[in-house]
């Protein structure tokens, strides 16, 4: 049986357990702490290794330069796109009108998220490489990994054939742990699941609660990731989107049921490379940056959460005040990557933006697990999506399976 379909097997069974015989999720919920942590383990050599070869394989500075532009461009643009989507729906519907403040759940660490985004910009350069591994900054990884993959190039050409050598076997033993690690895809789901469907109070009152908010949400990602990411596939990178959706069926299901983009990115680069033809070249250096600072499908939600916290406040926020929280979403897409309770520091940044009570947060904590699968997922799609279109721009050819 082929792997999406086991793991949609262990998504319905998980769903199933966590229903009915919650009391015991912990014989399964094991199963879902050991696969993240497995995925964890290879996350950060995996980026490092992934970064350092593909840097080194694109060659001179200005090939580097132009790609890096390109996926920059691609990043911005996707996640501007997905913002404005997101405020035409919650500006139609409207969901904050009559919200329940009551409702709201406490939030603890708001203090702290904030903190921490500052703390996050100005950790981009660490002070010590080893620290940031242990801590995950990816960040930091990610800036000290791109230049180590710069100067490679620059150095004695004798030393950097080593050092090119070290890198391409690196990253392919970690490509082989992964593929490992992926194995066990279907279990670590089926635990994940469980334990969080058992562990959500209330499932129907939330429904009911925040059910046009949640609406508003899904809508504004359907259109994102059904039309306006298909349509540049087709137009732009000149793909097949229903071919490229087959290829990315594995990490979008992960995507789905982890909750976690970084931790999909080992699935992501085997689905990018293996199924949809892309080179290690293009796939290792833009699906890292995309990981770790394109969340089309967080920003989306931020912005929508947060105009929905306003109208249930009962504020009616300017045009002014409309694009401070787009312009705010968009650049707290990027700057709050890697840190923790990333969703919690975008929305706590943007209420502060507009001068919003950031207890307002505690509002749409109910649905946000529920949310937070569907829009990680969406963040992976925009990510594959943009690196096939990159690797055709860079005159790839890809080699999908036939549907």
């Amino acid at each position: 049986m082929e792997l999406h379909w086991q793991i949609l097997i262990g998504l319905t069974l998980g769903v199933l357990f966590g229903i009915y015989i919650p009391e015991h999720v912990e014989y399964v919920a094991w199963m879902g702490t050991m696969f993240m942590r497995a995925l964890k383990m290879v996350i950060i050599p995996l980026i490092m290794t992934s970064l350092i070869s593909g840097i080194t394989n694109i060659g001179s500075m200005d090939k580097l330069g132009k790609m890096g532009a390109k996926t920059i461009t691609y990043y911005i643009s996707t996640s501007l796109i997905a913002i404005i989507i997101g405020l035409f729906f919650v500006n139609m519907l409207q969901p904050g009108i009559g919200a329940n403040l009551s409702f709201a759940q406490n939030v603890e660490g708001l203090g702290m998220a904030q903190e921490s985004f500052g703390k996050t910009l100005k950790e981009i350069i660490p002070t010590n490489i080893f620290e940031a591994m242990v801590t995950g900054k990816m960040l930091s990884l990610i800036f000290f990994s791109i230049l180590i993959g710069i100067f490679i190039t620059k150095i004695n050409k004798k030393h950097s054939v080593l050092f090119i050598d070290i890198a391409n076997g690196g990253f392919e033993l970690m490509m082989k742990v992964t593929q490992f690690v992926i194995r066990f895809t279907p279990l670590g789901v089926l635990g994940i699941v469980a334990n969080q469907v058992a562990t959500q109070d209330n499932l129907s009152e939330v429904a009911s609660r925040l059910g046009l908010f949640s609406v508003a949400v899904i809508g504004a990602l359907a259109v994102h990731s059904i039309i306006v990411l298909p349509l540049m596939l087709k137009f732009i990178g000149k793909i097949n989107p229903f071919k490229h959706f087959g290829a990315m069926k594995i990490p979008l299901l992960t995507a789905f049921s982890t909750s976690s983009s970084s931790a999909t990115l080992p699935l992501t680069i085997d689905a990018i490379e293996n199924k949809a033809g892309a080179s290690n070249k293009v796939s290792s250096f833009v699906l890292p940056l995309g990981a770790t600072i394109n969340m089309d499908g967080t920003a989306l939600y931020e912005c929508i959460g947060a105009i929905f916290i306003a109208q249930a406040y009962g504020l009616d926020l300017s045009v002014t005040e409309q694009l401070i929280v787009v312009l705010t979403a968009l650049l707290a897409s990027i700057g709050a990557a890697g840190i923790p309770m990333a969703g919690l520091v975008m929305m706590s940044v943007i209420l502060s933006a507009i001068g919003l009570p950031l207890e307002g947060v505690g509002l749409i904590l109910a649905v946000d697990r529920p949310l937070d699968m569907l829009r990680t997922a969406i963040n992976v799609w925009s990510d594959s999506c943009g690196t096939v279109i990159i690797a055709k721009s860079e005159g790839e050819k890809l080699n999908y399976p036939q549907i």
